[in-house]
Protein backbone atom coordinates (compact mmCIF):
# COMPACT_ATOMS: atom_id res chain seq x y z
CA UNK A 1 0.00 0.00 0.00
CA UNK A 2 1.29 3.52 -1.16
CA UNK A 3 2.43 6.04 1.71
CA UNK A 4 -0.65 8.20 0.33
CA UNK A 5 -3.44 5.78 0.91
CA UNK A 6 -1.96 4.37 4.06
CA UNK A 7 -2.56 8.17 5.39
CA UNK A 8 -5.87 8.38 3.68
CA UNK A 9 -6.84 5.27 5.68
CA UNK A 10 -5.38 6.67 8.92
CA UNK A 11 -7.48 9.44 8.22
CA UNK A 12 -10.64 7.42 7.65
CA UNK A 13 -10.83 5.85 11.11
CA UNK A 14 -9.27 8.73 13.01
CA UNK A 15 -11.71 10.26 15.78
CA UNK A 16 -13.59 12.53 15.81
CA UNK A 17 -14.74 11.75 12.33
CA UNK A 18 -12.73 14.24 9.77
CA UNK A 19 -14.71 16.29 7.45
CA UNK A 20 -11.29 17.44 5.65
CA UNK A 21 -11.00 13.93 3.49
CA UNK A 22 -10.31 14.83 -0.38
CA UNK A 23 -12.65 12.59 -2.54
CA UNK A 24 -10.20 11.96 -5.13
CA UNK A 25 -8.07 10.38 -1.98
CA UNK A 26 -10.94 7.75 -1.29
CA UNK A 27 -11.07 6.64 -4.79
CA UNK A 28 -7.81 5.72 -4.80
CA UNK A 29 -7.82 4.16 -1.86
CA UNK A 30 -11.14 2.16 -3.15
CA UNK A 31 -9.90 1.68 -7.05
CA UNK A 32 -10.77 -2.04 -6.68
CA UNK A 33 -13.56 -2.31 -8.55
CA UNK A 34 -15.31 1.30 -9.61
CA UNK A 35 -18.70 1.44 -11.37
CA UNK A 36 -20.52 5.12 -12.62
CA UNK A 37 -23.72 5.29 -11.77
CA UNK A 38 -25.83 8.12 -13.04
CA UNK A 39 -25.11 11.45 -12.03
CA UNK A 40 -22.85 11.46 -9.39
CA UNK A 41 -23.38 7.92 -7.71
CA UNK A 42 -20.24 5.39 -7.31
CA UNK A 43 -20.42 2.03 -6.65
CA UNK A 44 -17.27 0.17 -4.87
CA UNK A 45 -16.86 -3.53 -4.90
CA UNK A 46 -14.35 -5.02 -2.75
CA UNK A 47 -14.71 -8.86 -1.89
CA UNK A 48 -18.00 -9.25 -2.85
CA UNK A 49 -19.00 -6.20 -0.34
CA UNK A 50 -20.34 -3.39 -2.45
CA UNK A 51 -20.47 0.31 -1.05
CA UNK A 52 -23.00 2.67 -2.87
CA UNK A 53 -21.78 6.72 -2.73
CA UNK A 54 -22.50 10.11 -3.69
CA UNK A 55 -19.42 12.30 -5.30
CA UNK A 56 -19.57 15.59 -3.07
CA UNK A 57 -20.12 18.47 -4.93
CA UNK A 58 -19.60 21.32 -5.03
CA UNK A 59 -17.26 20.74 -2.17
CA UNK A 60 -14.43 18.23 -3.20
CA UNK A 61 -14.22 17.22 0.99
CA UNK A 62 -15.74 14.08 1.95
CA UNK A 63 -18.82 14.00 3.95
CA UNK A 64 -18.78 12.64 7.77
CA UNK A 65 -21.87 10.09 6.95
CA UNK A 66 -19.73 8.96 3.99
CA UNK A 67 -16.56 8.48 6.15
CA UNK A 68 -18.68 6.84 8.49
CA UNK A 69 -19.95 4.13 5.73
CA UNK A 70 -16.66 4.57 4.28
CA UNK A 71 -15.03 3.29 7.73
CA UNK A 72 -17.77 0.57 8.23
CA UNK A 73 -17.54 -0.83 4.55
CA UNK A 74 -13.42 -1.25 5.05
CA UNK A 75 -13.83 -3.04 8.55
CA UNK A 76 -16.17 -5.64 6.61
CA UNK A 77 -14.19 -6.04 4.10
CA UNK A 78 -10.93 -6.81 6.29
CA UNK A 79 -8.95 -3.10 5.29
CA UNK A 80 -8.24 -1.53 8.37
CA UNK A 81 -4.92 0.71 9.49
Amino acid sequence: MKAAHRQTLDKIFANPVSASIKWRDVEALLIAEVSEGSGSRVRFTISGQTLFLHRPHPSPDTKRWAVRDIREFLTNVGLRP
